[in-house]
């Protein structure tokens, strides 16, 4: 058994050690807002947070989060992500929608710690996350809205 916190509860699982993180969330917990894109941590459509860390889970096996805090798109609720899945909406950033949830994981993490990022800190906290839509610039500019409005 593998045990550790899954969006606030503590969770066990019986797999396999060498399990994809992505995979356990998606297919042991019925957690399908964490999205498989590419298997090799290249797209960020897989990104959850662990401690707090944006972590592609398509390459974690689910053995290195034993005892750890893991954070999925459903479980974001802080007041960061709050201002970012606001300034998503308002700005509108996402056509498909297929990696935003990996999107708003990367950007929740990079205003957790950088409170008022430059145009160079987005893109390089993003630049692992592909659009295929192409929306980094309302990407970019919803960023720089939830900085405001979290008063930075």
């Amino acid at each position: 058994m593998i045990d550790f916190t899954l969006n606030g509860k503590p969770v066990s699982t019986d797999v396999s050690p060498d399990t994809p993180l992505l995979w356990t969330l998606r297919d042991h917990f019925d957690l399908t807002g964490t999205k498989f894109g590419c298997g090799k941590a290249l797209c960020g459509a897989c990104t959850v947070h662990i401690e707090g860390q944006a972590t592609r889970s398509c390459v974690t096996p689910v053995s290195a989060v034993a005892g750890r805090k893991i954070t999925t798109i459903e479980g974001l609720q802080s007041k960061t992500a709050k201002a970012v899945q606001t300034a998503w909406e308002k700005l509108d950033v996402p056509q498909c929608g297929y990696c935003q949830s990996g999107q708003i994981m990367s950007a929740t993490a990079l205003l957790t710690t950088n409170h008022k990022p430059s145009d160079a800190d987005i893109d390089a906290a993003m630049s692992g996350n592909i659009c295929r839509c192409g929306t980094y610039v309302r990407i970019r500019a919803a960023i720089h809205e939830a900085a405001r409005t979290l008063g930075a």
